[in-house]
């Protein structure tokens, strides 16, 4: 593929996503008036592809999307489908590798734009809940926006070997100031965190489908790491 093909494709690939945000926040509005969606969702595109990012892309925000998609078809979807969508969009608009309130700044990020966006005090206080959420991953019981969410975003973890790899280079990309050392500990932290997890998907449909696969993902990465099976 030549660069004038790859950046058509890519300008392509933007404005189906561009048409998917301004369909979403009007379906949200549930037909108020408010401004025009689209400068909103240039800014959050233009924040997906600065170039810090190697897995945090718009090609991770188009998978979480897809993964919704995919549990809204399965039955899996939480009560207010638009916020969840939203939040999917803002739960990673704030990211910088060396910084540790991503989250947070994506939370206010998302109050200040969908307040001026026409959203209700209630669907904003959602979507910022739902972007905080992100942090812990860990959804409250009968949490169906939050379970969908979570789940869409972890989602990457169940993916076939060959995809998992290319996710676990991009992270270790975005932190290339870390020396290998140190990345190496605080990953297989982060591993057996998820791995002492007693679930790691909330919804049926994804414990059914992502759950066996993604431990044995992160099983293997851990091993790699460390060089022992140290996860059961």
């Amino acid at each position: 593929m030549t660069a004038e093909e790859e950046h058509q494709m890519t300008a392509d690939g933007d404005a189906a996503l561009l048409q998917r945000w301004n369909a979403t926040l009007h379906a949200a509005r549930a037909g108020r008036a408010g401004p025009d969606p689209t400068p909103y969702g240039r800014n959050l595109l233009t924040r997906w592809a600065e170039p810090q990012r190697r897995y945090h892309t718009v090609d991770h925000l188009r998978a979480v999307l897809a993964r919704i998609d995919e549990l809204t078809d399965q039955g899996g979807e939480g009560g207010e489908l638009e916020l969840v969508q939203l939040a999917a969009w803002f739960h990673d608009a704030v990211y910088r590798p060396d910084r540790s309130e991503n989250e947070e700044r994506s939370a206010v990020l998302a109050e200040k734009a969908l307040t001026e966006a026409g959203l209700t005090p209630h669907e904003v206080a959602e979507v910022a809940r739902l972007v905080r959420l992100t942090t812990t991953h860990d959804p409250a019981a009968g949490d169906l926006n939050g379970e969908t969410l979570c789940d869409a975003d972890l989602a990457i973890l169940a993916t076939d070997a060959h995809t998992y790899r290319g996710y676990a280079a991009a992270v270790r990309e975005e932190y290339a100031f870390v020396p290998d050392a140190a990345f190496r500990e605080g990953r297989a932290a982060v591993l057996r965190q998820l791995l002492g997890l007693p679930r790691l998907f909330r919804t049926p449909y994804g414990a059914a489908v992502w759950e066996e696969k993604a431990r044995a993902n992160l099983e293997r990465e851990l091993k790699e790491l460390t060089g022992i099976s140290d996860a059961g």
